[in-house]
């Protein structure tokens, strides 16, 4: 993946007031409103990763998800909402595995086997799909762009942060930035690859180049 506050919505008539509900009432009212939410998120990823990027509007999530077009815009102002809410969706099945292959005990060499070992599990087909589309929006949509902007820089900073205990062991001297961000574009550059040849051996590609790196630093 290449992998961004409005103003509260204003009642277009006034309520009226009526007694403040239980707790147990509001609970379960945010309980039922948290579902539909994620209900909507779920309605989107799958237009999302299907073929046709023209049938991504709210009204076909909403159709999807079976309720009204209303309620879909009463938790996401537009599909610029619904887009960067997969984005966040998505991060526990790429971003968060990776950091806490990362950050998780162990030597240099431990941490970087682990590293490679999540890249090289194979990707759905889903959230390859979802990435490319994500994509497209990240062109075409400046909020898109932002926020995949910052799941990426997330994403490197997994790679910098696996070359900062490098240099802690090495005891200083080395500038763990560039190597890492040198890795996170080789993956990427990697998974471009592997979409047009599944042949290709990424694991022993991966290990090649942390390995080189890290002799050479």
């Amino acid at each position: 993946m290449a992998t961004r506050a409005k103003e509260p919505h204003s009642p277009a008539h006034p309520t009226v007031t009526a007694p403040a509900p239980t707790p147990t009432g509001r609970s379960r009212a945010s309980a039922k409103g948290e579902q539909t939410r994620a209900r909507l998120i779920a309605a989107a990823r799958t237009l999302l990763a299907g073929d046709t990027v023209e049938r991504f509007t709210t009204r076909n999530v909403a159709a999807l998800c079976g309720i009204s077009h209303g309620m879909c815009h009463y938790h996401f102002k537009d599909r610029t909402d619904l887009v960067v809410a997969v984005v966040e969706d998505i991060r526990p099945e790429w971003i968060t595995p990776l950091e806490e292959a990362v950050d998780a005990p162990g030597t240099f060499a431990e941490r970087s086997a682990r590293v490679i070992g999540f890249l090289t599990q194979p990707e759905g087909a889903d959230l390859a799909h979802l990435h490319s589309a994500l994509h497209w929006h990240a062109l075409n949509d400046e909020r898109v762009r932002v926020s995949l902007e910052a799941e990426y820089r997330r994403w490197r900073a997994c790679f910098v942060r696996l070359f900062q205990v490098l240099a802690d062991e090495r005891g200083g001297g080395l500038d763990p930035r560039p190597l890492g961000e040198a890795v996170a574009a080789a993956v990427d550059g990697l998974a471009a690859v592997q979409s047009l040849d599944a042949e290709v051996d990424a694991e022993t590609v991966l290990r090649t180049l942390v390995r080189a790196l890290a002799a050479g630093a």
